[in-house]
């Protein structure tokens, strides 16, 4: 009888080990959180995507009580190294992703990728979008981008197009500008932003996609020529400056954006409370008023929801995937 009874008793104690796990991962779930949350930012201190995190966390910080959310910069990799890392750790809401536009492009650029941006997390929301603008040295005989098609159809040799470096923003632009129009250019990649803008300025490149956060002030000093923003509507602070597909290049939208994410398996009452202290750390006027500072502004609350964010990453995956791989560019 004690044989056949010790199979029962197995399970019996098999059952309760899970009912008290999952009564305890309720529990848990219920109290979070209960220590730090880190959120990694796969990228160097100082940076724009440093800056909207700490921006975010001081937010998220004071819409969650008894919440205190720090961030932890891990940069390398283009950004693959700190969110690699987020991918593998324990999903218990403690440690949290913000990563950018290079969310979408890490499918493509890099050929032995740890991580899948599709399978390997939870989803939390999407933040803000910075818009780009195309620019060009004041001396180039382009005043609208409407113009910019024959002119480098004729000089395609000698036509510079700048970007602040491979799988960046800038670049990635550039990339869907020469393929709406058809045309390869002559590409001067640099270690950032500020090299690219420097020598367009100085006349040395042609033209430059880059965020607004790096244009406008050269832009509004008259240094460099502004032909188009890359998003949807018109800048609050560049008002006269027409959209890309208002000039007639459809479907063409740019920008750097960031969102938030926890790793696979987070249990969903955890991202819940995530999902709702963003929310409303977007809301802050003094978040709105930091973001405007830097040429941008949180997105609506519809939009910074799980179901959001993983439509829009969906959606940029397969917008960047095959540009990339014609252009046969790999990061690695």
């Amino acid at each position: 009888m004690s044989s056949f009874l010790s199979p029962l008793g197995r399970l019996a104690g098999a059952c309760f080990a899970v009912a008290a796990a999952l009564t305890a991962s309720g529990a848990s779930a219920q109290s979070y959180p209960t220590r730090p949350v880190s959120i990694v930012v796969p990228f160097t201190a100082g940076g724009p995507t440093d800056t909207v995190a700490r921006n975010l966390a001081d937010a998220m910080t004071k819409a969650m009580p008894g919440a205190n959310f720090i961030v932890e910069n891990l940069g390398g990799g283009g950004g693959t190294i700190g969110a690699a890392k987020v991918a593998k750790a324990t999903p218990d809401g403690y440690m949290l992703l913000l990563h950018h536009i290079g969310m979408s492009t890490a499918p493509a650029l890099y050929r032995r990728l740890s991580f899948d941006p599709l399978k390997d997390f939870e989803y939390i929301g999407l933040i803000n979008e910075v818009p780009m603008t195309f620019v060009t040295k004041n001396d180039l005989p382009v005043k609208a981008i409407g113009e910019l098609p024959a002119y480098v159809k004729a000089h395609a040799d000698k036509v510079t197009l700048a970007n602040a470096g491979v799988g960046s923003a800038s670049h990635l632009c550039g990339l869907l500008f020469m393929s709406q129009i058809g045309q390869s250019l002559t590409t001067v990649p640099y270690k950032g932003a500020a090299p690219a803008i420097t020598d367009l300025i100085g006349g040395q490149v042609d033209m430059l996609c880059d965020q607004t956060t790096n244009t406008t002030q050269h832009i509004k000093a008259g240094k460099i020529r502004a032909l188009a923003v890359t998003t949807d509507k018109r800048l609050s602070t560049l008002p006269d400056l027409p959209t890309m597909a208002e000039s007639g290049f459809k479907g063409f939208n740019v920008s750097v954006w960031h969102a938030l994410y926890a790793p696979k398996g987070t249990p969903k009452p955890v991202i819940d409370k995530l999902v709702a202290a963003l929310q409303e750390g977007l809301k802050n006027p003094e978040l709105g008023k930091r973001f405007a500072e830097l040429g941008t502004e949180p997105v609506a609350s519809d939009r910074a929801t799980p179901e959001a964010l993983h439509k829009f990453l969906a959606a940029e995956i397969d917008k960047w995937t095959p540009i990339i791989r014609k252009a046969n560019i790999y990061a690695d």
